[in-house]
């Protein structure tokens, strides 16, 4: 049997996707499933704080926090994605680097922000992605992390572990975040859902806290670390 090398995998599997993610992140940013996630940030990060983007991508929700007055470094796993963001580079408050998020190549407490979307559950260890999360942000400071909710069809690629297989998905639920992030020196301080088109306000605004995230395509927790 092979040796199933992770990081190899999965740098090879965002490479691949890179042409394709360029070409659709633009409008999950401005009119998609992350238009809320810069207000989100805006509402509890003060203005010209220094963010790391973690899990950039090709850059633009980097490029978006930047425009919105922050200074930002973005770091990808995907050398690929590292290349379009530098490219395709905006604005002269953004740095990139190609790193992984287990083993962040920054000091301890070097930000006073932290995003990080759709990513931490697709590292090979989220514990130990969370854990660099909190020993590079400094104390008392907010990390923003939106994890894929249980509509959302990319859980697909977590699917072949229940045929006992080595996947590079690494799914979790956003109560099991949560929980795991409180019990790991964080403290949740506010979240909020983003659901399928059909699904309006009204529909969940009297629903409990727990239900609101079982209906969600993303969830969007803001932690305060402790």
């Amino acid at each position: 049997m092979s040796h199933f090398d992770w990081h190899k995998e999965a740098k090879s599997l965002w490479d691949d996707k890179a042409d394709f993610w360029n070409q659709s992140s633009k409008d999950m940013w401005e009119t998609g499933s992350r238009k809320s996630i810069v207000p989100f940030i805006q509402k509890h990060f003060p203005k010209g704080s220094f963010i790391a983007d973690l899990g950039c991508g090709d850059g633009y929700g980097t490029y978006k926090l930047a425009q919105a007055g922050f200074r930002v470094t973005g770091i990808d796993l995907s050398e690929e994605m590292i290349e379009k963001a530098k490219r395709e580079e905006r604005n002269n408050r953004i740095t990139f680097v190609q790193g992984d998020l287990t083993k962040l190549p920054f000091e301890e407490e070097t930000f006073s922000g932290l995003m990080s979307i759709n990513a931490i559950e697709w590292t090979e260890h989220p514990l130990q992605a969370l854990k660099e999360m909190h020993r590079v942000l400094k104390k008392d400071h907010l990390l923003c992390v939106g994890i894929l909710g249980p509509t959302a069809a990319p859980r697909a690629n977590s699917y072949n572990r229940l045929y006992g297989k080595t996947v590079v998905c690494n799914t979790l639920m956003p109560w099991e975040l949560e929980q795991l992030a409180q019990e790991n020196g964080w403290e949740v301080i506010d979240g909020q859902g983003v659901f399928k088109r059909g699904v309006t306000d009204s529909m969940v605004a009297q629903l409990s806290r727990e239900l609101k995230q079982s209906l969600t395509f993303m969830w969007l927790v803001m932690l305060k670390k402790r």
